[in-house]
C-alpha cells in the first residue's frame, strides 16, 4: 500500500464504529471500553485469546445484543437494532442454512422482509450466487455440497442484502486448510470488486494478518482493545508469495507476542 493509500484511508469517514463498548454478564464484565472503527471498503481483522469477548464484540456491533455502556455507529449514527447496512456471517454454516430448502431459496429467504418484487429477489440471488462462484448450485439443496460450498452459499445471503458492512465471525474455522485459502481469497475479491466494508472475528493470526488492512488485538479480563496494527501489505495479495513476505512473518509474529503476553492467554 502507498502512503498516498494510507493518506486517503485515514481520511475516510467511518461507516461502522464501536464507541466505548462495555459489556457484563451479570457480574462478570466481558468488554471495557472497546473503541475503533472501519472506513468504507475496509478489511479489519479482530483476534484475541480465546474466551475474550470477541463473539460478544461482534454480536453487539450487530445490534444482536446489546452493551452495557458505549455505542455502536453505522454512518455516524447510533444503532440499536439490526440495521440493513449490516449483514452477519456465522461459522457454523450448516445451522445458518436451511436443509430443506435449495440454495437459490435459502438465499432469497431474507429478502422477504424487504419490498422488493420477486423479479429484484431473483436478480439479487443471481447475483449474489455469481459473486461467490455457485452460479451452478442455484437448485442444490445444502446437504448436496461440500463444507466449503456450504459457507459460500452463507455468504451470498448476506450479500444478497447488499450490505455496507459484513461482519463475519470466525467464518472459515470449520473447513480443511485447502477450503480456507480459498474462501480467504474469496472474501479478498469481494472486498475489491464490491467494496464493501468486511469486519472478521478470528483466532487465526496468519489469517488476520493476510485479509486485514489492520488488526484489532483485543487483550485483558475484562477485554480491551491493547492495540491496533496497520496491515501495510497492499490490496492485492496471494497465498504463498504473501505469506513469504519479510513484512508479513514479522507483523505475524509480533501479534502473535501481543496476544501471548496477554493475562487472558494463560487461562483462555
Amino acid at each position: 500500500m502507498t502512503t498516498g493509500d494510507l493518506d486517503m484511508q485515514a481520511t475516510k469517514t467511518p461507516v461502522l464504529e464501536a464507541v466505548n463498548i462495555s459489556k457484563s454478564y451479570g457480574e462478570k464484565q466481558v468488554l471495557a471500553d472497546v473503541s475503533f472503527s472501519a472506513a468504507e471498503g475496509e478489511f479489519v481483522c479482530i483476534v484475541g485469546p480465546s474466551g475474550t469477548g470477541k463473539t460478544t464484540l461482534l454480536r453487539t456491533l450487530s445490534a444482536l445484543g446489546t452493551a452495557n455502556s458505549g455505542e455502536v455507529r453505522v454512518n455516524g449514527t447510533a444503532i440499536t437494532r439490526p440495521p440493513a447496512e449490516v449483514s452477519v456471517v456465522f461459522q457454523d454454516y450448516s445451522r445458518s442454512l436451511m436443509p430443506w430448502m435449495r440454495v437459490g431459496k435459502n438465499i432469497e429467504l431474507p429478502l422477504r422482509r424487504y419490498n422488493l418484487s420477486p423479479a429484484e429477489r431473483a436478480t439479487r440471488v443471481t447475483e449474489a450466487l455469481r459473486d461467490v462462484g455457485l452460479e451452478h448450485a442455484k437448485d442444490l439443496y445444502p446437504w448436496e455440497m461440500s463444507g466449503g460450498m456450504q459457507q459460500r452459499a452463507a455468504i451470498a445471503r448476506s450479500l444478497a442484502y447488499r450490505p455496507q458492512v459484513l461482519i463475519m465471525d470466525e467464518p472459515f474455522a470449520s473447513v480443511d486448510a485447502q477450503t480456507r485459502a480459498d474462501l480467504e481469497d474469496l472474501m479478498l475479491d469481494i472486498r475489491a470488486r464490491l467494496g464493501v466494508t468486511i469486519v472478521l472475528v478470528t483466532h487465526d493470526i496468519e489469517e488476520a494478518v493476510y485479509l486485514g488492512d489492520k488488526v484489532i488485538v483485543l487483550s485483558g479480563r475484562p477485554a480491551s482493545v491493547s492495540a491496533t496494527v496497520d496491515v501495510p501489505l497492499g490490496r492485492t495479495r496471494d497465498q504463498i508469495s504473501t505469506k513469504s513476505r519479510p513484512d508479513y512473518l514479522e507483523l505475524r509474529a509480533k501479534i502473535h507476542a501481543m496476544i501471548m503476553q496477554s493475562p487472558s492467554s494463560v487461562s483462555g
